[in-house]
């Protein structure tokens, strides 16, 4: 049985980064007909906040992600202390002292002797009694792991074989001063309990999963299979970690992104299968492959959420988009055809605020110069409202014949006088929902 997780911190709103992970290890569980667990990190009290617990819900019932169980780490933290204790017993686990600042003079010693900053140690040769001493000079220490300083080896999903000295990595911090227990052991013993068979996260884990491993193993355990998907980039390549704030799931539906663009454009940038707009989450699972994932940084352009929604809309039956058209206050006898002229002419939903206030209350003329006498003539021949499907062919006919303009030169002043604008509807359509013609 495959079981995997996505674990958030609910210390923030999720982004995109997030929502490649989750989207991953969700396509991953149900494509096996597997479990997909959403985890809680939540063992920092001071950070963790029960809003952004419901907001991770929130955003991942939007876009149809949905898990088959609720884990939380802050109800087994006693597991994770039955773990440290066996650690204890084997030999692998030992307690530190140093200070954050004795810790940056080693580092920059070992940097300037032309060596890796690796931690030194120094805590195992410490007697009890100097333990007992600088316990009672500093208080508790942090509790390291002892890495069994050997090459840590696994085939990666989408990184391939990666081997890793541990002797170049420091004994990990498992525990810190003040008890809190940290993301590397209390994720190791949820994998084991949980049964999580396969983990999919970002490649800045990939020292993290080494460590892990040895953990595991330390544990009785056995790991499961890793796989490390590239990180994000802008659309020019540039690092996107400092601009993810700004695109939080929740900010980008607040923009209209429907779930099914977000989702088709996540399940496969960064593969060997192009963007393809799905308007089925089965479309998506059926095509997912994690061996399709390349190991380059992959670019993500926000950009490019807009066109996807627009093609999703107008897939789109009246009736799933009843409400917004409701709440715009359009005559029930106008629903249908406002939205089938309209779906065509929008990125997002909310885009067609603007087109019905153009139908009930008319634009602005846009007028140019070398046009003003051609459509004062024109605007005396336009019939009277209300305006049918013939309207508009009748009319530009019959503006044609008196005044001799023809093709763009015709048409185009008209829609800029009627619209204000230089873009939109087939005129033919739109003229029956048009209300009201503003003249000047």
């Amino acid at each position: 049985m495959i079981t995997t997780r996505f674990a958030p911190s609910p210390t923030g709103h999720i982004h995109v980064g997030n929502l490649r992970t989750a989207l991953m290890n969700y396509l991953i569980a149900r494509k096996a007909g597997g479990t997909f667990i959403l985890r809680i990190d939540d063992t920092d009290p001071e950070r963790s906040k029960e809003e952004y617990v419901d907001a991770v819900k929130q955003d991942l019932e939007w876009l149809g992600l949905h898990w088959d169980k609720v884990e939380r780490q802050s109800t087994r933290l006693d597991h994770y202390a039955a773990a440290a204790d066996t650690l204890r017993t084997n030999g692998r686990f030992y307690e530190a002292f140093e200070t954050p600042v004795e810790l940056d003079l080693k580092r920059k010693k070992q940097l300037n002797m032309g060596k890796p900053p690796v931690y030194d140690r120094a805590a195992l040769a410490l007697s009890e009694v100097e333990r007992d001493a600088l316990r009672a000079e500093r208080g508790q220490g942090v509790w390291r792991f002892k890495l069994d300083q050997a090459r840590i080896e696994w085939t990666d999903g989408i990184l391939g074989d990666i081997s890793i000295d541990a002797a170049s990595v420091s004994d990990p911090v498992l525990i810190r001063q003040d008890g809190q227990v940290l993301y590397t052991i209390a994720s190791v013993v949820d994998d084991m309990e949980m049964g999580v068979t396969d983990v999919v996260r970002g490649s800045d884990h990939v020292t993290n999963t080494a460590t892990q491993i040895q953990i595991i193993e330390a544990l009785g355990g056995t790991a499961p299979r890793f796989a490390h998907h590239s990180l994000l980039t802008g659309p020019q390549g540039e690092a996107l970690s400092k601009r993810l704030g700004t695109l939080a799931l929740r900010d980008l539906r607040a923009r209209g992104v429907e779930p099914m663009a977000l989702l088709s454009l996540m399940a496969r940038l960064g593969s060997s299968d192009p963007v393809e707009l799905r308007t089925e989450m089965a479309d998506l699972i059926d095509g997912f492959d994690i061996e399709r994932f390349g190991s380059a940084p992959t670019k993500f352009d926000e950009a490019d959420l807009f066109p996807l929604t627009g093609r999703y809309l107008q897939s789109l039956p009246m009736a799933a988009v009843q409400t917004k058209i409701d709440v715009l206050g359009v005559p029930a006898d106008m629903a249908e055809p406002f939205w089938l002229v309209m779906r065509d002419n929008i990125e997002t939903l909310h885009d067609l605020d603007a087109w019905w206030a153009l139908c009930r209350d008319g634009a602005e003329p846009v007028i140019d110069a070398e046009d003003e006498a051609f459509l004062a003539e024109a605007l005396t021949m336009l019939p009277q409202a209300p305006f049918s499907a013939d309207t508009w062919g009748t009319w530009t006919a019959a503006v044609k014949e008196a005044t001799g303009r023809k093709g763009r030169g015709l048409f185009m002043p008209l829609r800029k006088a009627l619209t204000g604008q230089a873009h939109g509807p087939d005129m033919a359509a739109l003229m029956p929902l048009l209300q009201v013609i503003k003249a000047r």
